[in-house]
């Protein structure tokens, strides 16, 4: 009988052990720690690139105001990531256009920036475009297919909006307000666009009209092993 015991101890043992070693896999495989890519108080860590909005640091968020006969402009991280999951909260003046860069690249280092962008859009009386997945500035257009690309009213308008984005590989997902928006496998942008900076849109409008604003909060990242 005892030795009956000290056999079932062992196997508790093994099977603990191996369900902490199924966590500690499931945890690296994941990611890693979150981390602020916006501090509620500066631009520190953020570079503009390509035009003249003006962005500013109100009520703990970044704010970009559209300035007269700019083309699109763009506040972008210092840093480069490649597979991660995002995280951040939007809220958009109805008749402004915005988005998130990911994985993408300045002409010149500072000029054009091009690559993958997950769309902010006012949802409006007909839906909009939110959440999916536009190649800015890469000659190819919409990334979503043709036949996805179908309007929907997730994004509240005038309101904040909760971001998710998770891109691994030449997969990219995205959730607005908690609700599945893309999932898209893109093989080629990948090969092109595998790592770069994360980056804020304020749209180019046509003169005459604004200025309008675009507001981003509680931007975090975590790395994607």
């Amino acid at each position: 009988m005892a030795g009956e015991g000290h056999g079932g101890v062992r196997k508790d043992v093994v099977r603990v052990l191996a369900g902490l070693m199924a966590c500690c896999w499931l945890a690296a495989a994941y990611g890693g720690e979150w981390v602020e890519l916006f501090d509620g108080k500066t631009l520190t860590g953020w570079v503009q690139r390509n035009g003249t909005a003006k962005f500013s640091v109100e009520d703990g968020a970044i704010v970009g105001r559209n300035t007269e006969g700019s083309p699109n402009s763009f506040l972008c991280t210092e840093s480069e990531h490649g597979d991660f999951e995002l995280e951040f909260e939007v809220r958009v003046h109805p008749r402004l256009n915005s988005g998130v860069q990911i994985r993408s690249k300045a002409k010149g280092g500072n000029g054009r920036v091009h690559g993958p962008q997950v769309e902010i859009e006012a949802s409006g009386d007909k839906g909009a475009e939110a959440g999916y997945v536009y190649g800015e500035a890469t000659g190819r257009g919409w990334l979503t297919p043709k036949e996805r690309l179908k309007p929907h009213k997730a994004f509240r308008d005038e309101e904040w909006n909760q971001f998710r984005v998770v891109a691994k590989g030449p997969r990219i997902q995205t959730w607005i307000n908690g609700r599945a928006i893309e999932d898209l496998s893109d093989e080629a942008i990948c090969q092109a666009y595998p790592r770069g900076f994360i980056g804020l849109q304020v749209h180019g409008i046509p003169r005459g009209q604004g200025p309008y604003d675009v507001a981003w909060r509680n931007i975090r990242i975590r790395a994607l092993d």
